[in-house]
């Protein structure tokens, strides 16, 4: 399970954060989906809207738990995985390609700097 892409940096909450410029993709880690099972509902906020670091800005529910998503960057968001809302359980199928959930403007990317690697990320869930 220790797969975790090396460009990404991860969240304590499962989720993770690409930095590309001031562009951040958001989505949920591998580990999340597994531990998630059956994925049947996202929950994400509409473009323009606001997200702060470490705190929600929407859910992923499955057929055994709801979880709130937790933001890795403040910011404004710019895109929405459309796909993703309209047909949550393909999330599983490729979460760090076409499962991504948002793409955020950030406006302080030293945030992402605070942010697990992906070695200290699999050495987390490993030991859980």
């Amino acid at each position: 399970m220790s797969d975790y892409p090396k460009d990404l940096r991860y969240l304590d909450t499962h989720e993770y954060v690409r930095l590309e410029g001031d562009m951040a993709t958001i989505g949920i880690t591998a580990f999340a989906v597994d531990q998630l099972g059956d994925i049947v509902f996202l929950e994400l906020p509409e473009v323009e809207d606001s997200v702060s670091k470490g705190e929600g800005f929407g859910s992923i529910e499955s057929v055994k738990a709801v979880e709130d998503l937790k933001s890795p960057v403040t910011g404004t968001v710019v895109e929405r995985n459309e796909a993703m809302i309209d047909a949550p359980e393909n999330v599983a199928e490729d979460p760090y390609g076409e499962g991504w959930l948002l793409k955020v403007r950030v406006s302080d990317s030293s945030e992402v700097d605070k942010a697990m690697s992906a070695k200290q990320y699999s050495a987390l869930v490993e030991g859980e």
